[in-house]
């Protein structure tokens, strides 16, 4: 017959235990004070901007009970996919989008809080190239070198590079370029930033020490469908970069990658977008990956978006939302 125990020395006993149990291998991870957000869309990503947050960069829980922060307000398909949010030198964060499928331009706006934003800006940073047909996934950087942002994003330009045009999905063909600007009033004319020689998008890039290491997505279709994330580097944000790495992620299609440094490890996440789930990987030297997918959590429906550090007190800002 088993022992019945006191019910306050049952919750002591349970209190201890709770005391002595090891902790959370993921618990230690992030500086403290210091917590992380997930920007994101959803389904079509006509309803905006949606945030998560994270103490240990594995865990995630939806802000606002996961309604939007932001509804898109410019270019005619008023979409707001792949939002790249970036805290400046200026204190303010910065956030761009993709606004559509076909349109030669990409979404700015920027906030003090994450909760208030500016009037949303249409930039035509393709709209000098006549076969320019997309911007799409476009991310932020801030180059303290030159003071400046870099923005950078995907385009198909039409009867450019057509070594490397396949025939399905549109023919689309894509290469990176960037502009640069100081205050997103004037902007710098595009500039092609990557050829790897093959139809590329999804760029992501992170400082790593006094190099530059960018996360990207092979989307080669043919002859044999890749699919896959790589990784290129170069000494300065705006290339030249090289050293094209293997593929890091496995057997399916993957995009949209976001990195963030979790003490000695790089944590990789990604959209298994033919899945319909989310994935990740983990790296210390970024060389040897393991796939850590089964230890994350997200919101569900969470899509391609991008992760950067805030505090705790601005995320409390964020939870009374």
């Amino acid at each position: 017959m088993p022992l019945s125990l006191n019910p306050l020395v049952a919750k002591a006993t349970l209190a201890a235990s709770l005391l002595l149990a090891p902790p959370s291998i993921h618990a230690q991870q992030l500086p403290k004070g210091q917590a992380l957000l997930f920007a994101y869309f959803k389904g079509n990503s006509r309803d905006g901007l949606h945030l998560a947050y994270s103490r240990d960069g594995y865990r995630w829980t939806a802000l606002k009970q996961d309604s939007s922060f932001l509804r898109p307000a410019v270019a005619q398909d008023r979409l707001m996919r792949d939002p790249c949010i970036l805290r400046g030198p200026d204190g303010r964060f910065h956030m761009v989008w993709t606004v559509s499928w076909n349109d030669k331009g990409i979404g700015y706006a920027s906030s003090a809080d994450l909760v208030h934003w500016s009037a949303q800006q249409f930039v035509p940073v393709m709209q000098p190239e006549a076969g320019a047909r997309n911007c799409w996934a476009p991310e932020i950087n801030y180059d303290a070198k030159t003071r400046q942002y870099v923005i950078y994003w995907a385009t198909t330009i039409t009867g450019r590079f057509p070594e490397t045009q396949a025939k399905g999905e549109s023919g689309y063909n894509h290469r990176l370029y960037y502009t640069t600007t100081q205050d997103f009033q004037t902007y710098a004319p595009a500039q092609l930033l990557y050829e790897p020689g093959f139809n590329v998008i999804d760029a992501s890039i992170q400082p790593d020490g006094k190099r530059y290491v960018m996360f990207l997505k092979d989307e080669t279709l043919e002859p044999t469908p890749r699919k896959n994330l790589r990784l290129a580097y170069s000494q300065h944000l705006t290339g030249p970069y090289s050293q094209l790495s293997a593929p890091i992620t496995g057997d399916y299609w993957a995009e949209g990658p976001t990195a963030v440094r979790l003490g000695p490890d790089w944590l990789v996440y990604f959209d298994k977008y033919r899945l319909h789930r989310y994935g990740a990987v983990r790296s210390r030297d970024l060389k040897t990956w393991t796939d850590v997918s089964d230890q994350i959590q997200l919101p569900a429906g969470l899509r391609h978006g991008t992760i950067l550090p805030i505090s705790e007190e601005e995320l409390q800002v964020l939870l009374r939302e």
